[in-house]
């Protein structure tokens, strides 16, 4: 394939804003103040209801697109060793083992995502202990108030998958009100300030050459991604790179987690779209000439690296990386700072988004809108 990338766009301090009109990257350089933001209106949302009637059997999220990852962030904060299951809804119906004894909280940027309405609808029916989380006087607000149950008002920075903290932090200090997570406020600066530093690194001004996601955006295009995360942490951050690369650059991708891949998505690099990269030059050279080293469609292995991996998987990342740089499959490792699970993913989740835009920018294609998304709506109302 042949992949027009205008790596100028990058670093030209008037082509960028023109191929930027949507200002997603000032969408993306909000994320920290959406985690300050989220916390005060949390603290007055009245989360501390939640626990007045102690710990629930279960908790289920339902929210779609940039909503619903929300309810994997916060799966990966409270971890494995969350003592209640956190399963997230992407669809129009309630599992039916969901009751009374559960919490269920609708999570719905702009408000009014049918199909989130749908479960909230329900589980209100099943008398399920509710959390709305989502946009002010829309029928998510609405619902609240039927079902007498807290709202967090969430204030959109323009686009709902850019709004992820804003959307995400509720639920992160619902779980710690019922005693499912350990996030004390130092942790919810701390990741603050974790994505105030890849904004600094990444930001417009910085060029290519020491900009890590313009870089990275440049290596990716024209290769079909394959995002891998070592960790359930970081397997979430893979899925939300896969997500953004479709809505942000209008991009393929596919996403897994190890140690699963290793017994399927592996075997790609055996395939037709392993060894594709062809030309002179290093692929980690970032001053090759990108426009003569591909012949076709190439994958990329994209390794999202978490502190925390278990021993077996750390082998296994480690013989991967061999086998898909042996078969002529380019590598790129994200690794994750130590801190937090909040701190962590929230760092990983940054790169991933700058990544995302830039390689938009790059290819010449406006960030911002998802007109298929649009049209599709449009079709099925």
């Amino acid at each position: 394939m042949s992949t027009a990338v205008d790596s100028r766009r990058l670093d030209d301090a008037e082509a960028l804003p023109a191929a930027d009109p949507g200002e997603m990257l000032r969408q993306v350089a909000s994320s920290a103040a959406q985690i300050r933001e989220a916390r005060l209106v949390s603290g007055e949302a009245g989360l501390e209801r939640l626990a007045e009637d102690g710990r629930p059997r279960a908790v289920v999220v339902t929210g779609m697109g940039g909503s619903g990852i929300s309810g994997d962030v916060l799966a990966a904060v409270c971890g494995t060793g969350c003592p209640v299951p956190i399963v997230t809804v992407r669809g129009y119906r309630l599992p039916g083992w969901v009751g009374a004894a559960d919490l269920v909280i609708a999570v719905s940027c702009s408000g009014g995502t049918e199909e989130t309405l749908s479960v909230a609808h329900e589980a209100m029916r099943r008398g399920c202990r509710m959390l709305f989380v989502g946009g002010v006087d829309s029928p998510l607000a609405d619902l609240a108030v039927q079902a007498r149950a807290p709202f967090v008002p969430v204030r959109s920075v323009g686009q709902p998958r850019s709004t992820l903290w804003g959307l995400s932090i509720p639920l992160i200090l619902a779980a710690r009100t019922l005693g499912l997570a350990n996030v004390p406020d130092e942790v919810l600066e701390g990741a603050a300030h974790r994505l105030e530093d890849v904004a600094h690194r990444c930001r417009p001004a910085s060029e290519s050459f020491v900009n890590p996601a313009k870089r990275i955006a440049l290596d990716l295009a024209g290769d079909l991604p394959m995002a891998w995360g070592t960790s359930d942490l970081a397997t979430t951050a893979a899925y939300r790179l896969c997500c953004q690369l479709n809505e942000n650059a209008k991009y393929p991708g596919v996403f897994g987690g190890l140690p699963e891949v290793d017994h399927n998505q592996v075997v790609a690099f055996d395939g037709l779209f392993a060894g594709a990269r062809s030309g002179p030059g290093d692929v980690d050279d970032f001053f090759r000439d990108r426009a003569d080293d591909r012949e076709g469609s190439s994958l990329h292995l994209v390794v999202l690296r978490d502190t925390d991996e278990h021993p077996q998987v750390r082998k296994r990342r480690e013989v991967s990386v061999e086998l898909a740089s042996a078969r002529g499959v380019a590598v790129t490792e994200i690794a994750a700072e130590d801190g937090h699970p909040l701190e962590r993913i929230a760092g990983l989740i940054a790169m991933a988004d700058y990544v995302t835009v830039y390689l938009a920018i790059a290819l010449g294609v406006d960030p911002t809108p998802v007109t298929a998304i649009q049209e599709l709506k449009a079709r099925i109302a």
